[in-house]
């Protein structure tokens, strides 16, 4: 226990597990969105990736868990993260990844998404794709007969979602009550945040130019989803009110893969919505600053992104322990052995 992190020490008896989680098995599902995900099951994920993280990375145990398994990772869209954490947690597991960029596999192009779904069912037990469109995913989702992951599509990022929320968890101790703030585009990422966050007990404070808002689909489950869990939205278009009394400052990039032509005009439009210590001063005096990565200049200055109060490194090692959390529940039966996470 003297590795095991201070926030995960601080948990429930694992006597009570039981009566919260131990019922939910996500085995056979897939994973396109967090919307499809309830309380409990958000909960249950980011449980096993803890304890995978705590028993491999701090106890140093083999878990070949993924023994005699494969995945197959679609990639239309390059990616750092997505691609090491991936490989890396899969083979860490035991299990065999195959990576399959569109010089290998055209979806939809020179073989159709139907037939791909089927004959990647015959080869691997899960699928990871990292696609332009959400309705590709959903497309190879009807057509398989195994799990299939978003590995980041238009609509949603769900396993970027899955790290930050592990990251902050270990860095307050608990989630319930927090506030985070968004204070960038309307994009992917944080349409995750919007499926999410109340379902942790989160509020969430959303700044977007105008004309850069989330989804309003999105929008309108998010709404419910804080009625339903009794958190806060709000959207503002405004950075500061945002980041006041705000406990995690969170932006991504202001210019997507795809979007290079509207470079100019997004620079123009974001004037302003840079993070800073400026920004941080309105927000409560624990503050932390999440970012997916890349990161450029624009979006956070230097100070606050290499400063003590950035989360960023720990955020992206926790992909890697997020994904295989998630495989590992949508592959098999496993139970975690520390105690329950406290949310």
């Amino acid at each position: 226990w003297q590795t095991l992190p201070h926030s995960l020490i601080k948990s429930v008896p694992l006597h009570n597990f039981s009566a919260c989680l131990g019922s939910v098995n996500l085995k056979g599902r897939s994973c396109l969105t967090l919307k499809d995900f309830s309380s409990d099951e958000i909960k249950k994920l980011l449980w096993v990736s803890g304890d995978l993280k705590h028993r491999i990375k701090h106890e140093k145990q083999y878990l070949p868990l993924l023994q005699g398994k494969s995945i197959a990772m679609i990639f239309e869209k390059r990616s750092t993260r997505t691609r090491m954490s991936t490989e890396t947690g899969f083979s860490l597991l035991g299990g065999h990844p195959c990576f399959l960029t569109s010089q290998d596999i055209h979806l939809g192009v020179n073989e159709s998404c139907t037939d791909t779904a089927r004959v990647l069912s015959g080869f691997c037990d899960v699928v990871l794709a990292r696609v332009y469109k959400h309705s590709t995913l959903e497309e190879l989702d009807r057509e398989a007969s195994i799990p299939i992951i978003n590995g980041l599509s238009d609509l949603y990022h769900p396993i970027q979602i899955l790290a930050d929320f592990l990251t902050l968890q270990e860095h307050y101790g608990s989630l319930n009550g927090l506030t985070v703030s968004w204070i960038g585009d309307g994009n992917n990422v944080l349409h995750s945040f919007m499926m999410t966050a109340a379902k942790l007990g989160v509020h969430l404070k959303v700044a977007t130019p105008k004309g850069y808002e989330p989804d309003k689909g999105v929008t309108e489950e998010a709404h419910r989803l804080a009625k339903q869990h009794g958190t806060q939205l709000i959207l503002t278009s405004d950075p500061m009110e945002a980041a006041r009394d705000s406990n995690v400052l969170v932006t991504d990039t202001w210019v997507s893969m795809g979007q290079e032509e509207e470079k100019k005009k997004r620079l123009k439009d974001f004037h302003g919505y840079q993070i800073s210590m400026q920004t941080g001063s309105v927000a409560k005096s624990d503050w932390t600053f999440l970012h997916c990565l890349p990161r450029k200049m624009e979006e956070v200055d230097d100070q606050v992104f290499y400063s003590s109060r950035s989360l960023v490194f720990s955020e992206a090692e926790n992909r890697k322990w997020t994904i295989m959390g998630l495989i590992v529940s949508l592959l098999t039966d496993y139970t975690p052995q520390i105690p329950m996470l406290k949310f």
